[in-house]
């Protein structure tokens, strides 16, 4: 059996294509790691998501707030962290509102990897949308940011097991 054969198998039902879609988001980040993780070397792919995440805030970010963002919890976060720390790609700094908590700033070593060596894998990255129209990119977009609120969803019915469902 290949992914060709499970997607036919799973074609003829909404019920069927919710299934697939569901395994399908696992297969999909699996194999996308996979390939990060061989042709990018001293980073990872989760480490790599943790430092775009930071560079892209305009305001330093506690581990809580980056492993909200993230969607794993802030020790993951942390784990990840520590990592990158000892690489010199970041740097643990205290929050100035709240002295508790801490931040996480990227040092000269990362803007210097996104300057220098990102490039080269930003064209690469590009190979993964080729097959797609600027319309299918578009739906794509759409129907993902949707799933976030399929996931808050879920999340709410899952974590209030009293609610009826409608």
């Amino acid at each position: 059996m290949n992914i060709e054969d499970l997607i036919e198998n799973y074609s003829d039902s909404a019920q069927k294509q919710s299934r697939a879609i569901f395994s399908s988001i696992f297969i999909i980040g699996n194999k996308l790691q996979t390939i990060f993780d061989n042709n990018i070397p001293e980073i990872s792919l989760k480490q790599f998501m943790l430092l775009s995440m930071i560079r892209q805030s305009e305001i330093p970010l506690t581990l809580t707030q980056l492993g909200n963002l993230l969607g794993c919890s802030r020790q993951n976060i942390k784990k990840i962290a520590e990592s990158l720390m000892k690489k010199g790609y970041i740097t643990f700094v205290k929050n100035s509102q709240d002295s508790r908590a801490t931040c996480i700033r990227i040092t000269q070593k990362a803007n210097d990897f996104y300057e220098n060596d990102f490039a080269k894998y930003q064209k690469d990255l590009k190979y993964l949308f080729d097959v797609y129209s600027s319309q299918e990119i578009e739906a794509l977009f759409t129907l993902l940011s949707k799933m976030y609120s399929g996931i808050e969803n879920l999340k709410a019915k899952t974590s209030n097991k009293n609610v009826p469902d409608n």
